[in-house]
């Protein structure tokens, strides 16, 4: 069962350079797995988190957009690399840079979605943080159902512009 009401507080959780968060989900987005790192970077047990939707560990000042981004790249069939800002059990957070990969039964048939999340960059931080930002405030201007939408919209033609995509762009601040 999802916790109620954390509040988010200014605590962030720094990965090591050797943690690796791993969990699989089904095709709906509920846990089926969570390796011990993601236990206890997160804050919760496998009690916790088993059978629970993953954004139980998403922060509020994760745009919207971002996500709809994430399942539409899935959805393509292809894999997405991004930054993730989550929160823990006690409402801190830390940073992510995710890889998340569609599971593939015997038969090639999609069953869920295997995500590996490691240390970001720093730097690459310092550039991510205020995009996320923008991010977030063209989704205070539109109406919650369109919000995810009009994020992603400024994202792309910001990108566009700059004559670069999400993946290339992402990749290339990571290292």
């Amino acid at each position: 069962m999802k916790p109620k009401n954390i509040t988010p507080r200014d605590a962030e959780v720094l990965l090591d350079v050797d943690d690796f968060i791993v969990s699989k989900t089904d095709l709906t987005g509920r846990i089926t797995y969570a390796n011990r790192t993601f236990m206890a970077i997160s804050g919760y047990n496998e009690f916790q988190l088993f059978g629970i939707q993953h954004n139980l560990v998403r922060h509020p000042d994760m745009p919207r957009g971002v996500f709809r981004f994430l399942w539409d790249t899935l959805k393509s069939g292809h894999e997405f690399f991004g930054f993730v800002k989550n929160m823990t059990a006690d409402g801190g957070y830390y940073w992510v840079f995710a890889n998340v990969t569609i599971d593939v039964d015997a038969a090639g048939n999609p069953k869920g979605y295997y995500s590996v999340r490691r240390k970001p960059n720093p730097k690459a931080l310092e550039q991510v943080i205020p995009l996320y930002r923008e991010m977030l405030e063209v989704e205070q201007r539109h109406p919650a159902s369109s919000a995810p939408d009009q994020s992603l919209k400024w994202l792309q033609q910001l990108l566009a512009d700059r004559g670069v995509d999400y993946e290339n762009l992402v990749l290339e601040l990571q290292g």
